[in-house]
């Protein structure tokens, strides 16, 4: 199996690390950070990850418009994004799906069962 490369679009360093440590000790996917919108799409337009986990809260630019940029993107359209929220109402959680989020993940999340959770929303084998 191929190794894995996921780009993490957050602007708080303490989730950074959390999510990089957990998914190198569980995996050997290769992960990448960006702090803000604007670095994570310019990050996915040279990298071309093969998913994105995305803040929906954050300064400038938030997730969901950070989102919409990658859709509009001839380049990044087709990578899969993952919304990292603290927004835990189930109801909150539709409206992601219907612009065509490939999954939720709650913060906080536990950083060892992290890689099974992305696995399982993008079908891919551990």
């Amino acid at each position: 199996m191929s190794t894995k490369c996921i780009l993490l679009i957050d602007d708080e360093e303490t989730i950074q690390e959390v999510v990089q440590v957990g998914l190198e000790l569980e995996t050997d996917w290769e992960v990448l950070t960006a702090s803000s919108g604007l670095e994570g799409i310019a990050m996915a337009k040279t990298k071309l990850p093969d998913a994105i986990l995305l803040d929906v809260m954050m300064p400038d630019m938030d997730g969901i418009a950070t989102f919409s940029k990658l859709k509009a993107n001839s380049i990044t359209q087709s990578i899969p994004v993952i919304f990292l929220t603290a927004k835990t109402q189930i109801a909150e959680q539709h409206p992601f799906k219907k612009i065509g989020i490939s999954g939720v993940i709650i913060k906080p999340f536990n950083s060892i069962t992290l890689a099974i959770q992305i696995a399982e929303m993008l079908e891919w084998k551990l």
